[in-house]
């Protein structure tokens, strides 16, 4: 048996092979500079109902509480709000599968008044004993909560505070809207 001898590389393979891994050692060609200024900070997409020319008004969908938002001339204080709400939802957010649980005969006896951070709203049935069931009160709370309230706080810090069988002189009890869009009693 014979052997034969391997061949040897060539000079130019050789070459090209060693530059081609000086190149990826040497990193993609970015220099090592310093941050550079470049402008004003990126920003995002406004969250939908936080601008002034639109509102969040709260509907029941099939999965629980649903906003929707709707443009507007002006911030609306939350009488204005609640108008809309009670007006129902549009053809399209019906489609959505969007439903109103305020009864029309509430809309013409609803108050609203808002103080510093707060809104007052005064409704014309006895709630505990069914007058408004639990997604109805979400869609007031939230939608009262979500418009223009004195003292500029978020949505989530605003108190609404319900009072029943329409009087104001009925003791109230105070809710707050969660981020899903769910009343919560405030405590303490």
């Amino acid at each position: 048996m014979t052997r034969r001898p391997v061949p040897r590389p060539k000079r130019a393979a050789a070459f090209v092979l060693t530059a081609l891994l000086a190149a990826g050692a040497a990193g993609c060609g970015i220099g090592t500079t310093g941050p550079v200024q470049a402008g004003a900070p990126a920003s995002g997409i406004p969250r939908p109902g936080d601008g002034a020319d639109t509102v969040r008004l709260y509907f029941a969908g099939p999965y629980g509480s649903r906003s929707v938002t709707r443009r507007t001339d002006a911030p609306l204080a939350p009488r204005q709000a609640l108008d809309l709400l009670l007006d129902g939802p549009t053809a399209a957010e019906r489609e959505r599968g969007l439903t109103s649980h305020v009864a029309p005969e509430i809309a013409g006896r609803l108050t609203a008044t808002t103080s510093e951070g707060a809104v007052d709203l005064v409704v014309p049935v006895q709630v505990s004993t069914g007058g408004l069931d639990v997604a109805a009160v979400n869609q007031l709370v939230c939608t009262a909560a979500h418009a223009e309230v004195p003292g500029g706080l978020p949505a989530d810090q605003v108190d609404v505070r319900i009072h029943e069988n329409g009087t104001r002189s009925t003791p109230s009890w105070t809710l707050r809207c969660g981020a899903g869009g769910n009343a919560t009693p405030v405590t303490g």
